[in-house]
């Protein structure tokens, strides 16, 4: 009888990474035992994505901050400076105006008279002033060669259509949503971590299993071999022997080479070198939680403890204030402005080449009239967003009803094969003690001792693949239910 001791010894492929050099490495303990919960804690830690989703949440944490801001006064200062080519003069020669006279009835011009005393006129048809009032240009011409000015000024918002208090509601929402994938993406790390933990723990115990059998086949061979010497056993039953003893080393060979590579895998995902040489707590003797799965969950508390649906509710909140944010642009703007003016040359005394300033104090007021629809479109397009996103969040609730059903199920049935498994190698342990001793005893042939150790490596070997199926399940079944923990906070 062939049989394939690969399919059974590797089980679930080999995570292969296609990277090699990692960031930077981690220190392992003295005695180079990782637990589970340490190479969780270097994955979340190491993790560029994860990391990423860190400076995401500050980033939200400033956007914040700036979006408070908006509420309070905001100054500035603006200043420059002109250089002009020109002066500039009010007249464009000197000038002569006429001057009146009180004539004991009022005032009026003091005319030049012709001996009948008659006003005489000008040859431009004016009547000549008899004295005259002389502002010669050079009074009225100023230096504007070299101008400076500045302003310091002041403005408060008063009322921006509700624009200030809904940005502020989604910097809020956008810290949260941020908190909340970073949640989801340590989730997801971890399983990966796990996953890969527990794929070495199996390929460690199957290799195991490999050296034990290899150890089976090696002493029916040498059995067999004296057998052949004696005269009762062929040469056929010898080759038949090497044939499974040579099959088995080369198994173990690529169980080897699997545990190798996972164990890269490993590392890889734990930000460490993947030529560190390291440990697993659980090699050996893998713990099985073997408590009682419930089959039916709150699903209220479920949606309140999974950090993607959480997500989804922060950005339905965005989304309904930035629809507010749009409204504002149909509403009126308010706004109070004070300011200091200065500049030199000033005219606030004269026309003086040094600098002299003054304040004031007023209001903005902003009303929309007529866009020709385009703001409430774009009002209309952000309640629009709200709507998807409600639609998005039902569409998950309906997934996650079906992941957590579908996980627990899983679980049940993970312990259900684990304890069928646990029978199994009873009986397997027998039937293989049973043959061996009726080989000794000349009832039974190798071929039939073979398949006894067949089904012993097949029995432990499904074992060991229920065990790891059974803590992977419940890594999953609280992911899905939104229950897994993990110790990693955001720096601030």
């Amino acid at each position: 009888m062939h049989f394939s001791l690969t399919g059974i010894l590797l089980g679930a492929a080999v995570f292969v990474t296609a990277s090699s050099t990692p960031c930077h490495s981690q220190s392992i303990a003295g005695d180079g035992v990782v637990s589970l919960d340490s190479c969780r804690a270097m994955a979340v830690r190491n993790n560029k994505q994860m990391r990423i989703a860190a400076e995401r949440i500050k980033a939200a944490g400033y956007q914040k901050k700036e979006a408070f801001a908006a509420y309070l006064p905001a100054i500035d200062f603006a200043g420059g400076y002109t250089y002009n080519q020109k002066s500039i003069s009010v007249f464009d020669s000197d000038q002569y105006l006429p001057v009146k006279t009180f004539d004991g009835n009022g005032y009026a011009f003091n005319l030049v008279t012709g001996p009948d005393g008659t006003p005489i006129k000008g040859p431009g048809g004016q009547y000549v002033p008899k004295e005259v009032a002389w502002l010669p240009k050079d009074a009225l011409s100023y230096d504007i060669h070299n101008v400076f000015f500045g302003a310091v000024t002041l403005t408060q918002p008063v009322y921006m259509g509700g624009k200030i208090v809904a940005m502020n509601k989604i910097t809020k929402y956008a810290e949260e949503l941020a908190r909340s994938l970073h949640a989801s993406g340590a989730e997801d790390v971890i399983y990966a971590v796990d996953a890969a933990y527990w794929q070495v723990v199996s390929l460690e115990a199957k290799r195991q299993l490999a050296v034990s059998y290899v150890a089976l086949l090696d002493t029916l061979h040498r059995q067999v071999k004296a057998m052949v010497d004696v005269g009762v056993a062929t040469k056929a039953d010898q080759l038949s022997v090497d044939v499974k003893l040579n099959s088995a080393n080369v198994d173990l060979t690529k169980v080897e080479n699997g545990l190798v590579l996972s164990r890269m895998a490993l590392a890889e995902l734990c930000g460490l070198p993947v030529d560190t040489e390291m440990r697993l707590a659980d090699e050996g003797s893998p713990e099985v939680d073997m408590t009682p799965v419930a089959t039916n969950y709150d699903m209220k508390d479920v949606y309140v403890n999974r950090p993607d649906l959480h997500a989804l509710e922060m950005g339905r909140k965005i989304t309904h204030e930035q629809s507010k944010v749009a409204l504002s642009s149909m509403l009126p703007n308010l706004a109070v402005v004070g300011a200091y003016s200065f500049s030199n040359p000033n005219m606030f005394n004269g026309f003086e080449k040094r600098f002299n300033g003054a304040f004031s104090i007023g209001a903005v007021l902003k009303i929309p009239l007529w866009h020709w629809g385009g703001n409430y479109n774009k009002y209309r397009a952000a309640k629009t967003q709200t709507t998807i996103m409600d639609l998005q969040i039902e569409d998950a609730k309906e997934l996650i009803n079906l992941q957590v059903s579908q996980a627990a199920f899983k679980t049940n049935e993970a312990m259900k094969t684990y304890i069928a498994t646990r029978s199994n190698i009873a009986s397997a342990d027998e039937n293989l003690r049973s043959a061996q001793l009726a080989f000794k005893e000349g009832v039974a042939t190798s071929d039939n001792v073979m398949e006894a150790q067949t089904a012993w490596l097949k029995a432990h070997s499904e074992n060991v693949d229920a065990e790891i199926d059974v803590n992977l399940c419940r890594v999953y079944l609280s992911k899905v239910l939104g229950t897994m923990d993990y110790n990693y906070t955001v720096k601030e």
